[in-house]
């Protein structure tokens, strides 16, 4: 009997994760209802999320690595995978961190997990956009290359405007409001970068000075 309560448990944890990955597909084309759905009405959940933003970072390194020579400068021998993690990982959770804290002092409704799913669900059009254009890349010439720089940009946008209107629904704001708070949430990333610098740089210098008072301390006894 519990075997099979937890196989039914299983399942149903699954169909659950299929069904959230599934509908970042209602989110990218209906965002409005879809973000407000997301959080609200709990049709997201963290672990789609965390697939969508694995996937993106896939999606990234796969155009970087067959994207034509034609249209692409990348030297993959010199691509660091962990610089490429870090690149894409930093800015996300600066930003979810930064958009969390504005918004709860501006009266918004999100928590620091609805912000992080609207963010991943949003990188939606990117990766839907991107794969099948590397793939393309292959295939044109360099005249005709430039319909993917559109397409590019195209992806860019799309998942741009995502966040944005996550960003309203959310956090059940303005378009005016959400505007400022993404841009008062850039702002906020870089005060963040700014602080951890500091408290990396005097721990530094408190650690270099410690150590050279044992060095004088030593230096006195014996």
């Amino acid at each position: 009997m519990n075997m099979n309560l937890k196989v039914k448990i299983n399942k149903q944890a699954v169909t659950r994760y299929k069904d959230s990955l599934r509908y970042a597909l209602y989110v990218m084309t209906h965002p409005f209802d879809g973000f407000w759905d997301l959080t609200h009405e709990k049709r997201g959940s963290m672990a789609a999320a965390h697939t969508l933003l694995i996937l993106t970072f896939l999606t990234n390194l796969w155009s970087m690595r067959f994207t034509c020579f034609l249209f692409s400068d990348v030297r993959w021998e010199r691509v660091n995978i962990w610089t490429e993690i870090l690149g894409l990982l930093a800015p996300l959770l600066l930003y979810v961190v930064a958009n969390w804290c504005l918004t709860t002092l501006f009266d918004g409704k999100g928590r620091m997990k609805d912000v992080y799913m609207g963010m991943c669900y949003s990188l939606t059009p990117y990766i839907l956009i991107m794969n099948p254009i590397t793939i393309i890349s292959n295939f044109v010439t360099e005249e005709e290359g430039a319909f993917l720089v559109y397409f590019n940009y195209l992806a860019l946008a799309w998942a741009g405007g995502l966040i944005l209107v996550s960003v309203m629904q959310i956090h059940d704001y303005s378009l005016m409001k959400a505007i400022l708070a993404i841009a008062f949430s850039a702002a906020g990333m870089m005060i963040i970068v700014f602080l951890i610098m500091l408290f990396f740089s005097l721990v530094s210098d408190a650690v270099a000075f410690f150590i050279s008072l044992g060095k004088e301390i030593m230096f006195r006894v014996y």
